[in-house]
């Protein structure tokens, strides 16, 4: 998929997900989104209770991260008149890239090897069952 179509197929999910649907966004997270995609696929389509209950006793790194976007997606939803937070369930949620930051480690022989930190994305769209 070229860069283009990766970037328009962006867009067009993007603009699905605008419409009044309450949602919460955390850009530039420094945790990998390989690791932040295996939590994120695990709370996918469970309720709000259910989700919480799985990521308050998930030993991953980023689980607290989540649980903490989680509730301010509910949050975000109550600020819009949604009557019930009981009736909420992760309508939607994905990881995206985030910047990559570089850096170089010398190696023998006058060599350098590249490091790259990733960092995350993540969208927590909340709906109602």
């Amino acid at each position: 998929m070229s860069l283009y179509t990766k970037n328009k197929v962006k867009k067009v999910r993007y603009e699905q997900d605008r419409k009044d649907n309450p949602r919460a966004i955390l850009r530039n997270l420094r945790v990998a989104p390989r690791k932040m995609r295996i939590l994120a696929d695990m709370i996918r389509g469970k309720s709000i209770e259910e989700a919480m209950a799985l990521l308050t006793f998930t030993p991953k790194s980023g689980a607290k991260i989540l649980q903490k976007l989680v509730m301010s997606a509910v949050y975000n939803a109550e600020n819009q008149g949604m009557d019930d937070s009981e009736s909420l369930k992760i309508e939607r949620i994905f990881v995206d890239d985030g910047p990559i930051m570089k850096w170089r480690r010398p190696r023998s022989r006058g060599r350098a090897f590249r490091i790259n930190k990733r960092t995350s994305h993540i969208t927590v769209i909340v709906g109602e069952f």
